[in-house]
């Protein structure tokens, strides 16, 4: 059975910044509770009111767009990650 572009597994790196009131929130445990997606956090700052974090989202495109729609409904800010790096 041939792979849609829907259910194509794909690999995403997001820029998220939590905002003060969700910093305590396991909120990326609870992402990898809901959606059938794998996460690598690649790099992390929090402090008492902010939180950035670079995630990298591995799954199907359908489950990593719930995934993200998910993040921002609870308040997060997600914005893509452009990769510019040359790798050897």
């Amino acid at each position: 059975m041939k792979a849609t572009r829907h259910d194509a597994q794909e690999q995403r790196r997001l820029c998220l910044t939590i905002p003060p009131l969700l910093i305590k929130e396991p909120l990326i445990w609870k992402l990898a509770q809901k959606f059938p997606v794998i996460t690598n956090i690649r790099q992390a700052s929090v402090t008492d009111v902010l939180g950035i974090v670079t995630l990298e989202l591995d799954g199907k495109r359908s489950d990593i767009k719930a995934a993200i729609k998910w993040l921002e409904k609870q308040g997060v800010s997600v914005q893509p990650v452009e990769i510019n790096v040359i790798e050897s």
